[in-house]
């Protein structure tokens, strides 16, 4: 990352049971090449396991990830994630960034993200609904409602 590229922009304005973060980040193109975005991450209390992060790319799109924030915060320390979406630890001793690749289909996509403030801010959304606890919410009669057959009605 460019010393000289501030890693937080602003938070993000949300209301209290949604915790926002803006990052500059910066994708690998290849070994010589990286090109400068914006990450906006999203966490919302009312769906606590995951993270949504959207990418910006100034001029292109806007492209939309749902990450696990367990493997996010895992991802900080250590190798976390399985297929689609894996983060590592930079392997520097100062750990000052970790790799995010995103994979679709044949395509991916390798980040470096600044390990400090996304430590902080994944460190507030366990303040905000603890590991654990992310399930405590849950009306499982609704949640399970759609599963089964109603009352009365036969089933196939």
């Amino acid at each position: 990352m460019s010393a000289d590229q501030p890693a937080v922009q602003a938070p993000r304005s949300a209301p209290h049971d949604h915790l926002g973060l803006i990052l500059g980040i910066e994708r690998v193109l290849d070994v010589h090449a990286r090109q400068a975005i914006r990450a906006e991450f999203l966490f919302d209390s009312k769906s606590p396991l995951v993270v949504c992060v959207e990418f910006l790319v100034e001029g292109g799109p806007r492209v939309l990830w749902r990450i696990g924030r367990d493997l996010l915060q895992q991802g900080l320390y250590s190798m976390s994630g399985l297929g689609d979406v894996q983060m590592w630890p930079s392997p520097l001793e100062d750990r000052a960034t970790v790799w995010l690749q995103l994979a679709s289909g044949d395509m991916a996509a390798l980040f470096e993200l600044p390990v400090a403030p996304l430590a902080e801010w994944l460190g507030h959304t366990y303040e905000l609904v603890p590991a654990g606890r992310e399930l405590a919410g849950i009306d499982w009669d609704v949640a399970t409602a759609d599963l089964l057959p109603a009352h009365g009605t036969p089933s196939d």
